[in-house]
């Protein structure tokens, strides 16, 4: 009688409509290299991000300007949202796939140098993105301060592009902080059963807990569309200082 063949190395089956596993890690790797590539030439040669009634998501708030400091100005901010990023629970899955391979995939075998390494991502910086949330919002307050002065020009009230633009990257930059997983832990959390409550009643908490699941769902979607959004916020800036654009006034 015949035996089994031995089963080989595990291969992804592409569902259909489903594009290669391979595409998500390689959109990865080029467009959040191309971000922190673009980060360091901002953070290292450029000690201003204000033009006029506009403020780049990178250097607001100024924290250099409050103790008097002139060098490397954006670095006192952007070390906030870079450590609220980097332990995200979404990009955590994202650059550990592209990056390092580690885990490469559901269903889909990783380099024979990786799979004697068990993935430990999860429980040595869950805590560290619940403290960085707090800090984010603190400064996605100031963001949306530079929200109101952007609407504010030296003649009153008036809409440029650069106005349309931080709001579009105040708006995402909400969603993103709002459908993490921390606050959705800090609303749900310390609690064994949402179901117990007293008569059956759904509680504020539960209805709030539940619509920031929601959320949550897009929170993927949140998260890249926002990384645009600074990106793009503040390369407009950039460019505006830099004489190399004029800002579009609407009205």
């Amino acid at each position: 009688m015949a035996q089994a063949s031995q089963p080989g190395p595990s291969r992804p089956i592409k569902p259909a409509g489903k594009l290669p596993y391979w595409v998500e890690p390689a959109f990865t790797i080029v467009a959040l290299g191309g971000f922190v590539i673009y980060s360091l030439w901002e953070v290292l040669f450029h000690n201003t991000g204000t033009y006029h009634n506009y403020v780049s998501p990178f250097f607001s708030p100024d924290v250099a300007g409050w103790f008097g400091f002139h060098l490397l100005t954006a670095l006192y901010v952007v070390w906030i949202p870079f450590v609220f990023r980097f332990s995200c629970y979404y990009y955590r899955k994202e650059y550990y796939r592209a990056f390092t391979c580690h885990p490469m995939g559901c269903a889909v075998s990783e380099p024979k140098s990786h799979q004697n390494r068990p993935y430990k991502g999860e429980w040595k910086i869950n805590n560290l993105h619940r403290y960085a949330w707090y800090l984010a919002v603190i400064v996605l307050i100031f963001l949306w301060k530079d929200v109101v002065q952007a609407f504010i020009f030296p003649n009153g009230f008036g809409v440029g592009l650069g106005s349309i633009i931080l709001l579009i990257n105040a708006i995402l930059l909400t969603g993103y902080t709002f459908s993490c997983h921390a606050f959705r832990n800090l609303i749900g959390g310390r609690k064994d059963c949402f179901s117990c409550t007293a008569h059956g009643k759904k509680t504020l908490r539960y209805n709030l807990w539940h619509r920031v699941s929601e959320a949550n769902a897009f929170h993927g979607a949140w998260a890249w569309a926002s990384l645009f959004s600074v990106w793009i916020a503040d390369l407009y800036i950039r460019l505006l200082i830099m004489g190399v654009i004029h800002d579009v006034r609407l009205f």
